[in-house]
């Protein structure tokens, strides 16, 4: 089974490791019974399914959530049940590729336009008068 992330990207199964742990939080006595939180664990540098610049770009989104040895964890606990978390797992981790596959726009650096900076000579030309203007005038003694 594939995981479709968007239109050009698709994840294999194989590439994506999950582990049940028990989780704190909502569940009453099951808490301490059921192992329904979830540890997704994707090797981001192993993964022939992402192109070079999107694994570039994911390291750099998760953050500490990619370990020293490669691996992004993701760690879902917020439902009561196996399922519910490990599809919450999986939609973290489609997010997260997602937006590491949107190439960023490029910054194309502008100049200010002749309004712009003929506002903001005058301001400084009336600044400059209302500071001319506290000067004390000394009489001249000729």
């Amino acid at each position: 089974m594939a995981i479709q992330v968007n239109e050009t990207l698709c994840l294999q199964e194989h590439e994506i490791f999950m582990e049940f742990v028990r989780a704190s939080g909502p569940g009453g006595q099951n808490v301490n019974k059921v192992s329904t939180a979830v540890k997704l664990y994707f090797h981001v540098d192993r993964s022939p399914s992402l192109p070079e610049t999107v694994k570039n770009r994911l390291q750099i989104l998760a953050g500490k959530r990619v370990n020293s040895e490669g691996f992004l964890i993701i760690d879902a606990r917020r439902f009561r049940t196996q399922e519910a978390n490990l599809r919450d797992a999986l939609e973290k981790l489609v997010r997260l590729i997602t937006q590491a596959a949107a190439v960023p726009k490029t910054r194309r650096p502008t100049r200010p336009g002749a309004g712009a900076k003929a506002r903001r000579l005058e301001a400084k030309k009336k600044h400059g008068a209302i500071k001319q203007a506290r000067k004390k005038s000394f009489p001249d003694n000729n």
